[in-house]
């Protein structure tokens, strides 16, 4: 495809990184306002028409609940923002949500295959299910509709690679998991390149929970260390939900490494890890992967968050169309509701909405044939949402990396790198540029 050629050439080149105004102020048209093309090819339709069912399968209760409801809040934002611009072609849409609780393969199955039977979906638009990341796909494919999820996982585009004809319509709307680790190795370097951090020793201790996700994060950066200089000293797994490290830490303190790196997720867990490590802490850089973005996480841990770095994929930037989004959000569902992880439904109910209209329309299950078409203008799209720039691959159908996959920031869905600085604020994103809006802080527990 010429279009891929020419962004590999691009890649290639490695262009230099603009600087955060001029790239803003080149993508600002673009950007600005997550309905404005989709009210363009509406052309002033109202949404007035039958409804368009779609889908959520989200874990709403149990141990990730603080996440689901986000993703259904996110995806209900959407719809009414959606609804407001016309629908799809007049078309209003009408949100269905199932409950995956403990998010396992089966239970998550029997969720959306309740989302098709019952109400007739036409798109399953998820957050994240813990699970294989390999199974919503199957009854999706049988139904011939779309399915965009933030499942962070390589099993989906070793999938979609597997059969692409039966795997169509199937999209996951960030990178995979893979991605953290290189990522990570990659911006720890970059502290020490501009001397803003300046390690101890090159001991590195890796901490992961025993699910395929949190191994794939550890497992990459165990696998690609050696080429930055480290030596994994510590390779633990741990059973989850966790909230006594006490055997952790006493491993950590015993050998006290450079870097703590936490592939583990739950916001909860994560911070009794911060509250415990708090009264004897190591010299040591503390990195969690994605919970510290959930308040929770800050409410819980409080003084102790104070210093932990943190990275996510995916997650609302805070430039003027992530803050406007993050204003909407709040105001709608409270000043502590969690808008990084409602942003993820939000942005993938935008990217399908808006293909489903320039494709002429969406297609209810068994109508694989309009779904294709959906599922061609979504290859072709590259949208910038509020958690950046969702443009895929085309051949796992993932959302491309930016810097560590792709160079060019108009190509790649940021992997953002974040910091507690003030428990009693948001988090201060620090990397990658152009998107950051602050600087690294020393933690408090080195300066002492």
């Amino acid at each position: 495809m010429t279009k891929k050629t020419e962004t590999e050439q691009a890649v290639d080149s490695g262009p230099a990184i603009p600087s955060r105004r001029s790239f803003f102020g080149k993508t600002a048209a673009i950007a600005a306002g997550s309905t404005a093309l989709l009210a363009s090819i509406n052309n002033g339709a109202k949404a007035a028409g039958d409804p368009i069912p779609v889908g959520q399968a989200a874990p709403l209760t149990d141990f990730a609940a603080a996440d689901g409801v986000e993703f259904k809040n996110g995806l209900t934002l959407a719809c009414e923002e959606i609804n407001a611009a016309g629908g799809i072609l007049g078309r209003p849409l009408e949100p269905y949500f199932e409950d995956t609780k403990q998010m396992g393969d089966a239970t998550n199955v029997q969720a959306v295959q309740r989302l098709i039977d019952r109400h007739s979906v036409h798109a399953i638009l998820n957050g994240y299910n813990i699970g294989s990341g390999a199974a919503i796909q199957d009854p999706v494919a049988d139904a011939g509709i779309i399915y965009i999820h933030y499942d962070t996982t390589i099993g989906h585009a070793n999938l979609v690679k597997s059969d692409p004809k039966r795997y169509f319509g199937s999209f996951e709307g960030d990178p995979a998991e893979y991605w953290y680790g290189p990522g990570f190795l990659k911006f720890v370097q970059g502290l020490e390149e501009t001397k803003q951090y300046k390690r101890t020793n090159n001991k590195m201790a890796v901490i992961l929970s025993a699910g395929v996700y949190a191994a794939n994060i550890a497992n990459a950066v165990k696998e690609t260390a050696k080429d930055y200089g480290w030596e994994i000293s510590l390779f633990e797994t741990v059973n989850v939900p966790i909230s006594e490290w006490g055997p952790v830490l006493a491993k950590i303190r015993q050998d006290p490494p450079s870097v703590i790196c936490i592939t583990h997720f739950l916001p909860a867990d994560l911070a009794q890890f911060a509250v415990q490590f708090a009264p004897n802490p190591t010299p040591s850089l503390v990195y969690m992967q994605y919970g510290p973005s959930v308040p929770a996480f800050r409410e819980i841990g409080k003084e102790a968050t104070n210093g932990v770095l943190f990275a996510t994929v995916i997650g609302c930037l805070q430039d003027d169309i992530g803050n406007a989004f993050e204003k909407r959000y709040k105001a709608k569902f409270g000043p502590n509701a969690g808008h990084n992880s409602g942003a993820q439904s939000y942005d993938g109910a935008m990217v399908w909405a808006t293909a489903a209209a320039l494709a002429g329309g969406s297609g209810e299950p068994g109508n694989d044939a309009q779904n294709r078409k959906v599922a061609d203008r979504m290859r072709a799209l590259i949208w910038r949402g509020v958690c950046g720039v969702t443009r895929f691959d085309p051949d796992g159908q993932s959302a491309y990396s930016y810097p560590t996959q792709v160079q060019d920031p108009s190509l790649g869905m940021p992997h953002q790198f974040l910091q507690v600085q003030d428990y009693t604020k948001g988090p201060v994103l620090i990397a990658p540029p152009p998107y950051g809006t602050g600087k690294f802080m020393t933690p408090p527990w080195i300066k002492s």
